[in-house]
């Protein structure tokens, strides 16, 4: 299939495809005229790839857990996981980080209403 028809069948952009495939994340091949040309198993892929992407994961951090997913094995299935997890605890630290953003915030605007009621 084209890249217009895996893009419509995926439910993504074109623009996507084309980062991806730079990604080394999904591939074609080309014909004579250099237009892209997809299996059937890239829907799939693709799908994949925006499962992935919406669980935050980076096309770096992608493209270290595909071998998994390529040509699965004990190893790749263990440093997938150990990825995975390291990502899980970067953004469980991020989300501690922006309570904490968020609780020093509340604590101004607690102190603003204060001020603001005792100058009315």
């Amino acid at each position: 299939m084209r890249i217009g028809e895996l893009a419509e069948r995926a439910g993504v952009s074109v623009r996507s495809l084309r980062y991806y495939e730079q990604q080394g994340l999904l591939t074609s091949t080309r014909s004579a005229g250099g237009q892209r040309h997809y299996d059937e198993h890239a829907v799939e892929r693709v799908r994949l790839l925006q499962s992935l992407y919406s669980a935050g994961l980076s096309s770096r951090t992608i493209a270290e857990i595909l071998p998994c997913v390529d040509s699965p094995s004990t190893d790749h299935t263990d440093a997938a996981f150990t990825r995975m997890i390291h990502e899980r605890d970067q953004l469980s630290a991020h989300i501690e980080e922006l309570i904490h953003t968020r609780d020093a915030l509340d604590g101004l605007i607690a102190c603003n209403r204060n001020h603001r009621r005792t100058q009315v």
